[in-house]
């Protein structure tokens, strides 16, 4: 994915959403990383990997939740 070019008012937000995401996001990541150091080479792909990505949807979720939250709170709006 290309780098996105940001006002500074998105940006900013962006930041925010990061800060309240990190330690979460690093959590889920460190979760991801046990998994795969749990399995041994010819476990790595198939079950494993449906596992990796049922965690990675979990993160994206969480994402897309926390960014709906703040703008429920009046920090933005969404476009019309």
């Amino acid at each position: 994915m290309a780098a996105l070019s940001l006002t500074p008012e998105q940006e900013a937000q962006a930041q925010q959403l990061f800060s309240r995401l990190q330690q979460a996001t690093l959590d889920d990541l460190l979760q991801m990383c046990r998994l795969l150091a749990s399995k041994p080479d010819a476990q790595l792909l198939g079950r494993t990997e449906f596992q990796l990505r049922d965690l990675a949807h979990s993160l994206a979720a969480k994402t897309l939740q926390a960014a709906l939250d703040e703008r429920k709170k009046g920090g933005t709006r969404a476009p019309a």
